[in-house]
């Protein structure tokens, strides 16, 4: 049995370690997904669309879809 397992990210195949976790898949898809998560514009959900916490141990051939909200949180917003 291979040490590593396939997930997919927006459609894209990332191999993860067995028992990597959402957040790591994130990560290695684009840091700068997992960078956005700190201020919670970043939303990962499964091929359903319903919420995956970044802590979630995948299994092999999972689906995820990772979005960046375009609204910043938090701040005073320029155009208020």
């Amino acid at each position: 049995m291979s040490d590593t397992m396939p997930v997919f990210v927006n459609a894209r195949r990332v191999d993860l370690p067995r028992g990597g976790t959402a957040a790591m898949a994130v990560a290695r898809f684009d840091p700068a997904f997992m960078a956005g998560r700190a201020d919670a514009a970043v939303s990962i959900t499964d091929a359903r669309g319903l919420p995956v916490p970044p802590e979630a141990e995948l299994v092999p051939g999972a689906i995820l879809r990772v979005a960046i909200s375009a609204r910043r949180t938090g701040g005073a917003d320029a155009d208020s």
